[in-house]
Parts: C-alpha cells; sequence; structure tokens
C-alpha cells in the first residue's frame, strides 16, 4: 500500500499505555489523507502545499499526501482536543516518506514492515499495516525516557461527511 491507496477519510481510534506509569488512554476523532502537490525541485512553477495546496483527485500526478488527524484524547483523568498533521512526500526513488508539518523527517513509508525513527535517547519502531478498508499503525517508544505503545486502528468513513 502507497500513501495515495489511502486518500479519504477514517475513523480513528487509537490506544495509549504508558508502561512506565503504568497509565491508558485513547485517542478517537477522525484522520484524513488528502492529495496535494507541492514544490519539486524540477517544477518551480507548482504551488507549495505549505502554502496554500491544491487538492488533487489523480493519484498519478501525487507527489505528497497531507495526514492530518483530529480527536479526542482521554489520558490520566483529562479530556482534552488534540490534532497533528503529517505530510508524506514522494522521494526522488519514487519511495514516499513521512514528515512532521514542519519538514523534519519523522520515517520513511515501509508497509508492513518496521520503521525506524531516530528521537534519542529513546527508540521507535512502528509499523504501517492493513488494508484499503482498515489498516493499523503501531508505536512503541522505549528507552531512558519512555515506555509507551500507540496502536492506532483507523476503518474507512462510508458516511455523509467524507
Amino acid at each position: 500500500m502507497v500513501p495515495t491507496d489511502l486518500l479519504g477519510s477514517w475513523t480513528l481510534r487509537r490506544t495509549l499505555h504508558d508502561r512506565r506509569a503504568g497509565l491508558h488512554g485513547t485517542v478517537t476523532g477522525t484522520t484524513t489523507l488528502r492529495a496535494v502537490r507541492s514544490a519539486a525541485p524540477t517544477a518551480p512553477s507548482r504551488p507549495s502545499a505549505l502554502s496554500g495546496p491544491s487538492a488533487l483527485s489523480a493519484p498519478d500526478d501525487v507527489d505528497q499526501v497531507e495526514w492530518t488527524e483530529t480527536g479526542t484524547m482521554v489520558f490520566d483523568g483529562r479530556t482534552v482536543p488534540v490534532t497533528r498533521t503529517l505530510l508524506v512526500r514522494r522521494t526522488e526513488d519514487l519511495g514516499w516518506r513521512v514528515h512532521f508539518a514542519d519538514g523534519r523527517v519523522f520515517h520513511d513509508w515501509v508497509w508492513g514492515d518496521t520503521v525506524v525513527h531516530a528521537c534519542a535517547p529513546d527508540d521507535y519502531t512502528g509499523l504501517l499495516s492493513g488494508d484499503a478498508t482498515r489498516w493499523t499503525v503501531r508505536w512503541e517508544a522505549v528507552g531512558p525516557a519512555k515506555d509507551h505503545r500507540l496502536d492506532s486502528v483507523l476503518e474507512r468513513r462510508t458516511d455523509a461527511a467524507d
């Protein structure tokens, strides 16, 4: 699976387990993957996704997917709204790489195999898997500062809100 296979709106259910503190939490909400064009070195006239992206309908023309999560987190007795935006960009070798909204690299997009995020002093390992109707993202963060596990289940929305 590549990011363009997952375009659309998804119901998000995430569990959070802080094993060190013995705390558990949840995030429920919506994840949206939307195709955008980003500025490419070979096509400087293309608009940048960070300064007003234009939505696309043809996955072959996509070199960036905006991954936005919005929802509610319940953790340690508190309920708070949460949001996150990631950018999944096509690489020069026609693979894909996930970036934080500020442009920093998060991890390579590798479906069904372990990915790594370098964030010293802890080690982050993740796994993306599933199909075009249901997929999961699992992250383990282990080290001197953290001992967390996050499991996200995303199911394609089929209601009128899509």
